[in-house]
């Protein structure tokens, strides 16, 4: 992983938007594109923390007690636990509430961005853009494997989404192209609107 000054946005920054990784940066990055906003014009940077664990260190950094940004994020909703405890560690609050995440501008993805993308998608949609990478072949091997038998389809892709290094985050912005404007997850319409 970098070292978070690799990671330090511009003096221009104002907001920073702290993701668990890659994928969640390419999907926000995306999906702003696709609405003609340009974010680091706005002076918002997306950072990929390298994991749930690092907020602590994220926090401490971009917080009131480091550059004093504006603080929003993205995480998944087993790692719920990590951003809780460190946005409170930070002073932003005790006993915080799922509802009081999203009230600082921290946004749960159900179960993760990749399920979320795939729900919002659809199988059918998901397979196409498999075709489309040509990838889908691969997929349809992928479920033979009795590791992924009898496994949900949704949950066939989720696994195939992780198995190569550099798909979720390819597929996370392929995924994001495909999305239908009313179909976009909740959590990732959330964060770009209020940054």
């Amino acid at each position: 992983m970098r070292s978070i000054g690799d990671l330090a946005p511009g003096t221009d920054a104002r907001t920073v938007v702290l993701v668990e990784g890659p994928s969640d940066r390419a999907a926000l990055e995306t999906l702003a594109a696709r609405r003609g906003r340009d974010l680091d014009a706005e002076g918002v940077r997306v950072v990929a923390m390298g994991g749930a664990t690092n907020i602590g260190h994220f926090l401490d950094h971009f917080g009131p007690a480091g550059r004093g940004l504006r603080l929003a994020g993205l995480y998944d909703e087993a790692e719920e636990g990590f951003f809780r405890r460190g946005l409170e560690r930070c002073g932003f609050g005790v006993d915080l509430s799922r509802a009081d995440l999203t009230a600082l501008g921290f946004h749960v993805c159900v179960a993760d961005l990749e399920d979320e993308l795939i729900r919002a998608v659809g199988v059918a949609g998901v397979r196409a853009v498999l075709a489309a990478e040509g990838e889908l072949r691969s997929f349809d091997l992928f479920q033979r494997q009795p590791a992924q038998r009898g496994r949900a389809v949704e949950a066939q892709l989720r696994r195939f989404l992780g198995t190569r290094s550099g798909r979720k985050s390819a597929y996370a912005r392929l995924l994001v192209a495909a999305l239908e404007p009313d179909r976009v997850p909740r959590s990732l319409d959330a964060v770009l609107a209020g940054v």
